[in-house]
Parts: C-alpha cells; structure tokens; sequence
C-alpha cells in the first residue's frame, strides 16, 4: 500500500475532520426543542435521505468486511452482502410510512414496541440496539486507527480520538440535523474517492483475475449475510430516526430506495475488488485485507486518496450512531431536557472510545450482535400489524434463541458456534433464529383470537419536549 507520511496524515485528518465540522456545526439552531434534536421532523427530502441512508451505513467495514467475502467466498457473498447492505433501506422506505401514520408522534421503533408489545419485549429490543449501536460504534473507532496506523506513522489512537472528538463536537450540538447535513458530503466525497481508487486499483494489477466459480458455500454465505446485516440493522435507532425526519412519506420511499441502490452498489464494487486482487494472486496479509493489498499495487497517490476515504466513512457512520444512541435514550427518557441529551451523547461514546483504544477485534462482537437481532426482527416488524400479541412477541423472541442454538448444534454438533469462532458468519444459527421466530409469529396470527389495534398503540407514544 503507497506510505503516507506523518505529517501529510496527521494534515489530512485535521483538514478533513475539520471541514466536516465546520458543515455540521452550521446545521445547529440558536434555539430548538428536544424532539427536533433527536428527530429534524418532516424536514429531509428524498435525495437527502437516499444521501443520509449511504453515508450512514457506508462505514469503514466496507473496505474490509466485503472485500474478504468477495476474496474468499466468490461471487455469491458479495450478492449477498450487497443485497444485505440495501435491504434494511427498502424496509424503511417500504414499512416506514405506515409506522409514521401509526405514531405520527413517534420517534423511534422501541418507544412504538413499548405501547404495542408491553415492557417485556421492549426491554429486549432496547438492549439489542444498544448492544448492537456500541458495537459498531467501536468497530468503526477501532477501523479509523487502523487505518490510519496502516498507512501511516500517525498512532491509531490519534485517528480514534480526533474521529471521536470531531464527530461528537458538531452532533451533540446540532443533533439529527447536523448528521444529515454532513452526510449530504461525506456520501459524495466517499463515491467519487471510492470509484477513483478503485479504477487506480484495478488497473495496477499485475495480472488478469482468474475467474471463480458458484460454490455452495457461497451460497450459504449470501444468504448468512443477508439475514445478519438486514436484522442487525433494523435495530440501528439512527435509521429510525430518519423516518420521522422524513418531509413526507412519498420522499421517505423514494429516500429508502436511492439509499438501497447506491449502497448495493458500493458494496458490490468493493467487494469485487477484492475477488480481483484474489484472482490476481495478490498476498493478501494477516488477517486478510483484499482491498489494501490491491491498492499497494497503485501509484503513489493512491495513499491519501485511501486515508481521506477511510475518515470520511468513518465520521460518516459513527456521527449517526451517536445521535441515535442519543435518540434512543432520550426517547426511553421523553422528559429528558436538551442539555441532559448533548451530554449524554458525550456519555455514550466514553466506553466505545476506551474500547476502540485497545484495538481489539470486534468482528465476532458485531456477529453474535446481528444473531440477537435476527431472533428479534420478525415480531418487531408484526408489531405493525394487529394479529400478535405482546406474551406472542416475547415468546417468537424467545424461539428465535432456542432456533439460533438449535442451528448452531445441526450445523457445527457445537453450542460455541452461536459465538463464530474465527470471525466466521455460518448459516445455521441465523436461520434457525429467522425460521423459528417466524414460525411463533405466524402461529399466533393463526390460533390467536385476540386482535390488537396498532393506530391506539402509536397514539400512545409520549411526545418529545418541544417547548
């Protein structure tokens, strides 16, 4: 990988960073309320969104995540990562205007599941997005250091705290609005700097790819990855709170499918890329990293146009994790002030820095995360319609455990595969967990006789303070 030198890095993450700052520092207001801190209601049109939606879910994982699959998988896991990557932006586009007519003052999914379900399942769905939220705040902190330390002499700890820092400096204080301004940018700068250094890239390869063939691994890959990233994202309160900041439903569907094409896209190049510098015979490193090992084949300039792309996926993602960790305690909190909440997403961010600074990896963290969720998502998404009950809910939950181990002892003979050792994603857990939740659910639409109204639900949601 073309060296950056000390001085140039530490030039372009003070300039970058600061850029963004100066962009999400303008978006804050002289005088706003909680509820449009947390949720710029009825405010975004669909290209911002579709912008917000990319930038938000393009995090520093890309140039590593997909990459690997695409190198060691083939063509059928980079389908299925892109294909997970969209689809929780077609679900909110799709399922987000109903939940918007049913909670016209809503402002996040768990506060809707708390008056739809009952306490219950609405304390398991709130930890499994705190759960999943800190840790891919952390991974992308972590990324940024390593980025950075790979490309350069600056230490990784630099990078975490300037990202940090940064982001936390215009979010705490403009709230969604200053996240979606940034994001407008940031998913710009990360497009055209993707597209560029993966044309440098590819044509620096020493040699033409040998082509790879469908595998069935592959295809239990795809399918392994579209569940984990889909249901792990339906649980990410910063998307949520994007429904609401939705100037109408008919910009929220068009929001969510822009979102969904672009980050198919994104994905898929990146992770061709890495089935390219495979196919090459490329070393690849240990642990693997597909991507970089292609671009050390580019020309010099290649550096810095790799640094400043890591830190703007960086700042992109972990500026929307923030403000929805933010959303999702201020909405279990409605009477929570404006101050309390910029400080408690100072808060929030303190374990997931100190985490970040070890350098640990957190790949098999981020899988038993999706696992959690993927045994949560179908009952959350019933909640929109009239048929489950909260007992139902909680018990679909519940099967979606039992399916999660009962996958991992068909597929591996072993419980410590619901914990993929080695990092690796295997389809059993996952689907037992989908199947067996989905059963419950589908169970309780047909025997139960009980009918419960979701518009009496949603109208049940406390408002935020707006004075």
């Amino acid at each position: 990988m073309p060296g950056v030198s000390s001085v140039l890095a530490a030039a372009l993450l003070v300039a970058v960073l600061a850029a963004f700052a100066w962009i999400g520092l303008r978006a804050r207001r002289s005088r706003t309320s909680l509820d449009d801190y947390l949720t710029a209601r009825h405010s975004q049109p669909a290209t911002a969104l579709g912008l917000s939606f990319l930038a938000s879910g393009a995090g520093a994982w890309i140039l590593f995540a997909p990459p690997e699959v695409g190198a060691f998988v083939g063509p059928l896991g980079i389908a299925g990562y892109a294909v997970g990557a969209g689809a929780p932006f077609l679900v909110y586009g799709l399922a987000g205007p109903r939940l918007r007519r049913l909670a016209p003052k809503g402002h996040g999914l768990t506060t809707f599941l708390h008056a739809r379900y009952g306490p219950a399942f609405h304390a398991y769905a709130v930890a499994l997005s705190v759960l999943y939220m800190l840790t891919f705040v952390t991974a992308e902190l972590t990324a940024a250091g390593s980025v950075t330390a790979l490309l350069s002499g600056v230490p990784a700890w630099v990078a975490v705290a300037l990202v940090a820092g940064t982001t936390l400096l215009y979010t705490a204080s403009g709230g969604l609005r200053a996240s979606l301004r940034t994001d407008r940018w940031q998913a710009v700068v990360l497009v055209v700097l993707l597209l560029a250094a993966a044309f440098a890239g590819a044509s620096a390869l020493p040699d033409a790819p040998e082509p790879r063939g469908a595998q069935l691994g592959g295809w239990h890959a795809a399918i392994t990855l579209v569940i984990a990233v889909t249901a792990a994202n339906l649980f990410h309160q910063g998307y949520w709170q994007r429904v609401w900041s939705a100037a109408s439903d008919r910009a929220l569907v068009r929001g969510g499918l822009w979102g969904a094409l672009v980050s198919v896209l994104v994905i898929a190049v990146t992770g061709t890329l890495g089935l390219l510098a495979a196919g090459a015979g490329l070393p690849l490193g240990e642990p693997p990293a597909p991507l970089f090992a292609l671009f050390g084949a580019g020309p010099g300039w290649l550096g810095p146009v790799v640094l400043v792309l890591a830190i703007t996926l960086v700042a992109s993602s972990v500026d929307t994790l923030e403000s929805g960790l933010a959303a999702l305690v201020g909405s279990e909190r409605p009477t929570l002030s404006l101050g309390a909440a910029r400080w408690l997403t100072v808060a929030l961010m303190v374990p997931a820095i100190a985490v970040a600074l070890q350098g640990y990896s957190v790949l098999r963290i981020l899988l038993v995360a999706d696992l959690l969720c993927a045994t949560a998502v179908v009952p959350a998404l019933a909640g929109l319609g009239t048929r489950l009950t909260g007992a139902g809910a909680l018990a679909a939950a519940l099967a979606g455990v039992a399916g999660g181990v009962g996958g991992a002892l068909v597929q591996d003979g072993t419980l410590l595969a619901v914990t993929f050792p080695g990092g690796v994603p295997t389809l059993g857990p996952f689907l037992g967990a989908l199947l067996a939740s989905a059963a419950v659910v589908a169970g309780g639409a047909v025997f139960s006789s009980r009918r419960t109204d979701p518009a009496a639900a949603g109208a049940r949601v406390t408002p935020l303070e707006t004075g």
